[in-house]
């Protein structure tokens, strides 16, 4: 919980990747009275001490009695949920967690008594493909108009590893797993310098715009929440391409 708002009830959810004072706005003025981000309203605590998006987020929020919730670490976890939903549109077979998260036994029970608990996913096509055919398969559900990769894509791919949002630090145990590419977003540097594999970084931001879009989507098939008008607002890529020209 990010905020907690004064009503008791809303017939109104919002739902975003992230909550900038644009989709605050948006969502308020459609009348929602409860507000779900993926990422926080912050990475770590801090005091409303300056003039910012925090700040104005938190000023939108409270002026509207409105509940503010981020269901972020909470979300990535549950790869049978929609983080893993790369996977899924991949037809990945006998996918695994790459890296488990130790749980309580209630929760394990609750997904299903497999190792479903973790980050990352990593399983097998559903026939090995060539380098361009999945290049070609991977672009049909990844929007977005470049990837970044820190080697050239193997001739031929069988084993396939992915991991929402920021994923890159899941690299070694990735390849580990026997994985020939591994799918994320944000890999850094020296895990592009010294991964002895095919990393292919296609964005932070559109990997977690698609698993809130289907998460929106999960929530209007709820029963349980018939008669709650649920509403997924797109978001907007911060990185931008820039080709500066040279005369």
């Amino acid at each position: 919980m990010q905020v907690a708002g004064l009503s008791r009830e809303t017939d109104k959810l919002a739902v975003a990747l992230d909550p900038t004072p644009a989709f605050v706005r948006e969502a308020l003025d459609w009348g929602a009275g409860c507000l779900l981000t993926h990422h926080p309203l912050a990475m770590e605590p801090r005091f409303l001490d300056r003039m910012d998006n925090y700040h104005e987020v938190a000023r939108l929020v409270l002026s509207a009695g409105a509940w503010l919730y981020a269901a972020h670490t909470s979300l990535d976890v549950q790869a049978a949920g929609p983080a893993g939903w790369l996977a899924r549109a991949l037809d990945l077979r006998g996918a695994e967690v790459i890296e488990p998260v130790p749980v309580p036994s209630e929760v394990q029970a609750a997904a299903d008594g497999a190792a479903r608990v973790g980050f990352g996913l990593v399983g097998g096509l559903p026939a090995p493909l060539e380098a361009d055919a999945f290049a070609a398969l991977l672009a049909a559900h990844v929007r977005r108009d470049y990837w970044v990769l820190n080697a050239s894509l193997p001739g031929r791919i069988r084993r396939v590893a992915y991991c929402t949002g920021s994923g890159s630090s899941l690299a070694g145990e990735a390849f580990a797993a026997g994985a020939d590419v591994f799918v994320t977003g944000d890999m850094k540097y020296h895990t592009a310098l010294d991964t002895a594999g095919c990393v292919i970084d296609v964005g932070h931001f559109c990997l977690e715009e698609e698993m809130m879009r289907r998460f929106a989507l999960g929530l209007q098939e709820n029963r349980a929440l018939a008669g709650l008008n649920i509403r997924f607002f797109p978001g907007t890529d911060p990185l931008r391409v820039h080709l500066p020209h040279k005369g």
